[in-house]
């Protein structure tokens, strides 16, 4: 299931004046900070899921960087708050001492 903005509570944590501050960055940060080729088209939080909306705390990227690098950030999250399987552990034989 894609994640996007449609399901994400994010956009409600963003600060009333994100789009000033979007601007900004993207006017600091012309290319891409990640890849350093193409233009920075996404004000991107560099620590994530911070609520951190400091000039200091965002960075310009562009879209292909932006989207690899949240999934590399959600990979991160799901493996480290892994749930246990729906399988149980095999179990020594009885017989077995």
């Amino acid at each position: 299931m894609a994640h996007n903005w449609g399901t994400s509570k994010r956009k409600s944590r963003l600060p009333k004046n994100w789009q000033a501050l979007r601007r900004q960055v993207l006017a600091r940060d012309v290319t891409c900070v990640l890849c350093r080729v193409r233009a920075a088209t996404v004000a991107d939080h560099i620590r994530a899921m911070t609520d951190d909306h400091r000039l200091e705390a965002l960075q310009g990227v562009c879209d292909p960087c932006h989207r690899q690098k949240t999934a590399r950030e959600a990979a991160a999250a799901r493996a480290a708050s892994q749930k246990p399987g729906r399988r149980r552990p095999g179990e020594e034989h009885p017989g077995l001492l």
